[in-house]
């Protein structure tokens, strides 16, 4: 655990540096989790490209937690798999606060989103890439 909690943490802050504008991810946790389905290093990839994606476009937010959503709730996701021409999905679930902004104005100020899911694809080995999220 406390390997996962150091390659956590220098993920975030190699995250952290870079362009200001976005989502903030610096403070993020990385909440642990355990899956019989993929390895560590697969959930913790899909956990950096869903930190790449939050600071690209989640302007005016900042993520306060990320972890794995568990494989017995894997099940009702597949269909995202097969609609993306994929062959493996992963979730992940979160929280962030939002600032006066609104973010991009669809999300509400002032307020603390939790039990977000970030749904994310791959062919079987392959790269992650972000395909949805929200409630």
């Amino acid at each position: 655990m406390l390997l996962m909690k150091v390659i956590a943490t220098v993920l975030l802050l190699l995250l952290a540096f870079g362009s200001t504008e976005g989502g903030k991810v610096d403070n993020g946790y990385i909440s642990d989790f355990h899956s019989e389905i993929y390895t560590e290093e697969e959930i913790q990839a899909a956990i950096v490209e869903t930190l790449q994606y939050f600071k690209r476009v989640f302007s005016g937010c900042t993520l306060t937690e990320i972890t794995y959503y568990g494989d017995e709730k894997l099940e009702g996701y597949m269909e995202f798999a097969q609609r993306y021409g994929a062959d493996e999905v992963i979730v992940l679930v979160s929280s962030f606060d939002v600032d006066a902004s609104g973010g991009d104005g669809s999300l509400s100020p002032n307020e603390t989103y939790t039990d977000w899911k970030w749904i994310l694809v791959r062919d079987f080995g392959g790269s992650w890439r972000h395909v949805d999220h929200g409630y």
